[in-house]
């Protein structure tokens, strides 16, 4: 999703990721104790590294609806947004699309084009030195990830709340509720005694396929630059793609907070994600509009090749 502001989002939304890596349950039937479900979610801390680098071999479409809403909670006003979601050098990239169901204006889609084009043109000027040092940061933000998830198992109170059907497939249900007097380690950790969620575990594929975030508490971010509502909530709902990976499907975002003391944000967002295709070493990204017949009169931009192809993959 693509908040506004987004730096009175990004908290919510980074809890939606790392909440993400909650635990698989045990076998079937079985209940799950507090020290099972701590051991499996710090299991599925680092299991959860190979799904993240598979899914760097997707692209998709993101579909969003942002609805405005009035002290009452009623709808002042909506708008919608599309992007295509491609994987450049290892980090996805977002082009508009389309606005309000309808494609960008020609200066508009230019515009997108061109922001596309520096992104690659940085990239392919990119030396080794600063390569290697955009890569390490990569990898010590994706383990400070793994940390924190780390320390929701000890961060939190877990109760097992029995079995429901998700789309046909059995699913266990936890409930996590953060321990009083718990005193967090990690510099993101802090947030943790604001949140509670509920998550529901694929009993066959041991993955998380909803979660569902409540704020408990105000939340400050940042010395008096904004502070999240009590109430603010956040769904997540994931999809199987490919029989390989798990991927965002759905998620709906309502957002209660204020701009540094003084302007308030009341917002309901959701996005959706389609359109997963896992692309080739020789796929080519078009400007939008513009068709394979259409290709020899305009730019073609190469992707950048994947560290596995079809072949690798037989």
């Amino acid at each position: 999703m693509h908040p506004k502001p987004r730096h009175l989002t990004i908290l919510l939304l980074a809890a939606s990721c790392l909440f993400a890596q909650a635990a698989p349950p045990t076998a079937a039937g079985t209940a799950l104790s507090q020290d099972q479900i701590r051991d499996l979610i710090r299991q599925a801390a680092e299991n959860d590294i190979a799904n993240d680098k598979a899914s760097r071999d997707y692209s998709y479409v993101q579909r969003e609806t942002e609805r405005k809403l009035n002290g009452k909670g009623e709808v002042q006003s909506t708008e919608t947004r599309a992007y295509d979601v491609l994987m450049l050098y290892g980090e996805p990239v977002r082009r508009q699309i389309a606005k309000n169901g309808q494609p960008l204006s020609p200066k508009d889609a230019a515009r997108e084009e061109e922001k596309l084009q520096k992104i690659i043109d940085k990239r392919k000027n990119e030396d080794e030195g600063d390569r290697r040092k955009r890569l390490d940061k990569e990898e010590k933000d994706r383990e400070q990830d793994r940390e924190f998830v780390k320390e929701i198992a000890d961060a939190y109170n877990f109760r097992f709340d029995g079995l429901e059907s998700y789309e046909g497939r059995p699913t266990y249900v936890i409930d996590a509720d953060p321990r009083p007097g718990y005193e967090p380690h990690g510099k993101n950790a802090r947030f943790l005694p604001d949140f509670r969620f509920r998550v529901w575990l694929d009993e066959q594929a041991k993955e998380w396929v909803k979660l569902d975030i409540q704020c408990i508490d105000t939340v400050s971010v940042g010395l008096f630059l904004a502070r999240v509502h009590k109430g603010s909530n956040i769904q997540i709902e994931q999809t199987r793609v490919n029989d390989e990976v798990w991927l965002p499907r759905h998620v709906a975002l309502k957002l209660d907070a204020r701009i540094a003391l003084f302007k308030g944000v009341n917002i309901a967002e959701e996005a959706n994600y389609s359109d997963y295709k896992k692309f080739r070493t020789d796929t080519k990204i078009l400007p939008a509009g513009i068709t394979e017949q259409q290709q020899p009169q305009q730019q073609q931009i190469q992707q950048q090749p994947q560290q596995q192809n079809d072949e690798q993959q037989k």
